[in-house]
């Protein structure tokens, strides 16, 4: 599985307006140690995920590239993670545990 980059609104929609797939947004920016910390492991989850989850979607979103739609998400700290399913947010924290990522993505699938 690939994750997704997005940069503008229109893609932001079209992500989505997925129906019943649990959308997991990772926001960050290349200044960011802790998200640079974590990316490793966010696109690892969405390597491995397909096989065991094939309705979770990864995005990345970075700030500086797609500021209005940081601030439309309401991003004040990197990393941020939320998570959407049939366009409406289920899920947010903000930090760098790994198992709260995990456990997020599987509780929310």
């Amino acid at each position: 599985m690939v994750v997704n980059h997005v940069w503008d609104q229109t893609q932001w929609d079209n992500l989505l307006n997925g129906g019943n797939r649990l959308v997991a947004v990772f926001f960050s920016a290349t200044w960011c140690a802790n998200c640079r910390m974590i990316q490793p492991h966010f696109y690892n989850l969405s390597e491995g995920l397909p096989n065991q989850h094939p309705n979770v979607v990864f995005v990345e979103v970075d700030v500086d590239e797609s500021e209005e739609l940081a601030r439309g998400s309401g991003i004040t700290c990197m990393p941020t993670f939320h998570f959407y399913k049939c366009q409406t947010k289920v899920g947010e924290f903000s930090g760098t545990k790994r198992e709260k990522l995990d456990r997020l993505i599987m509780d929310l699938k």
